[in-house]
């Protein structure tokens, strides 16, 4: 899905400072600390618009080990690609908003001197990586290139690295090792540099990806992720970091951004609950039932939280249950897609998944995500089906419930309704 979070590393000539609380994921009151740290502008891309079938196409090849099931969303060619504060123990990173919730991404220091990278800020990947200044692909000439010999901390690995997000579109490279920074959140992390993409990443802004997923996932096994170094360095004090991303819908997408080691407790609303993980690798949890209006549709699943994923994809049978209670809302077979009225984007209907016995909502107002074609009545929906026993729960959920993402020894992710 093309709906990416992203980071923003504290840039120096912004001088806005914020305050926020550190908290336990389990949603105990807050300890009283207070901490400062430097918050970038929320950016937009101007003219950017949705596109239904590349977020679908995206999520067949983003998790080629699924069982998928998205027709000719199969097969789709030439997608874009996937994808210093006061205290130490908080590292804030803003994230730029492209588009109608399509897409974020942020700039993140690399080197020393710093050098500038846009990422994807994305709990679907554990990789870290981006174009080497010695890369001549389009691809990679279309992006800020990373100049190892600039940089005087940067250090030779020279394993291969490759990686391959669907047809046509693939990255590769070299591992090497440097200070990344972002948020004021500074560690010696391996990299991977990018010596060779595929033409269709010349169209996606972003440079490349910042992976928070575990270290399972790492396209070269034995590489720590971003967040392993940081709790191990002490970079921050607590393994966590919590994610607000803003919804157009609700307010205009402004001020969306990242905490490394703390919590933002106005940004969610009640306690947090948490929600354990059920296995490591992605962000896995436990959906034990789908609401809607609060009736049971007798529908569960295993579930990725994924901020790399623009919808919310469940199975078929569940998302036959969610659109049978939508007037207007059919299966089209010219769309291959459950389309929706477009004015549902003034419903207060809500749909609510259960994690560990809480219910979280998504309104049903979201599920009006991109008209069909220019002038439509019908939109495609924010929630399609085609995934068996392991559901993607995207931006469409996470712009509604705030979250906080736990690598304790019990890995879990603490969950709240959002608060604009």
């Amino acid at each position: 899905m093309k709906i990416v979070a992203a980071i923003s590393f504290a840039i120096a000539v912004l001088t806005t400072c914020t305050v926020v609380e550190t908290a336990p994921a389990s949603g105990s009151q807050s300890d009283g600390l207070q901490h400062h740290g430097l918050r970038v502008p929320l950016v937009k891309r101007p003219n950017h618009k949705r596109d239904f079938r590349a977020a679908m196409a995206k999520i067949s090849h983003r998790y080629p080990e699924l069982n998928l099931n998205l027709g000719p969303y199969d097969h789709v060619p030439n997608l874009l690609s996937p994808r210093s504060p006061h205290k130490k123990d908080l590292g804030r990173a803003s994230v730029m908003n492209h588009g109608l919730d399509i897409q974020y991404y942020g700039p993140v220091n690399i080197g020393t001197p710093p050098q500038t990278v846009n990422l994807v800020f994305d709990t679907g990947s554990a990789d870290i990586w981006f174009p080497s200044a010695e890369c001549e692909m389009v691809g990679c000439k279309a992006h800020r290139r990373f100049d190892a010999t600039k940089s005087s901390t940067f250090q030779k690995d020279g394993r291969p690295w490759t990686i391959r997000y669907g047809e046509g579109s693939s990255a590769s490279g070299i591992l090497g090792q440097d200070v990344v920074e972002v948020g004021g959140v500074k560690v010696h992390q391996t990299i991977g540099l990018a010596l060779n993409e595929s033409i269709t990443f010349a169209q996606a802004p972003e440079d490349g990806i910042f992976g928070l997923a575990f270290n399972s996932k790492q396209t070269v096994k034995g590489v720590k992720t971003f967040m392993d170094n940081a709790i191990a360095s002490k970079a921050i004090t607590r393994p966590i970091f919590s994610v607000y991303l803003p919804s157009i819908r609700m307010n205009g997408g402004e001020g969306g951004y990242y905490l490394f080691g703390a919590i933002d407790h106005n940004r969610y609303k009640g306690r947090l609950t948490s929600v354990p993980v059920t296995k490591q690798g992605y962000w896995q949890v436990h959906v034990s039932d789908l609401k809607f209006e609060g009736q049971s549709l007798a529908q569960a699943s295993e579930a990725i939280v994924d901020t790399g994923s623009t919808l919310l994809l469940v199975s078929d049978a569940a998302s036959e249950a969610i659109h049978k209670n939508i007037k207007g809302a059919f299966y089209s077979k010219d769309e291959f897609a459950w389309v929706v009225p477009c004015s549902l984007a003034s419903s207060t209907q809500n749909i609510y998944l259960t994690l560990a016995g809480k219910d979280f909502h998504v309104p049903v107002a979201d599920l009006a995500w991109e008209p069909t074609k220019e002038g439509s009545s019908l939109c495609y929906s924010g929630v399609q089906g085609g995934l068996e026993g392991l559901w993607v729960l995207g931006d469409v959920f996470i712009k509604n419930n705030y979250c906080v993402f736990d690598l304790s020894d019990k890995p879990s992710i603490g969950i709240a309704p959002i608060r604009y």
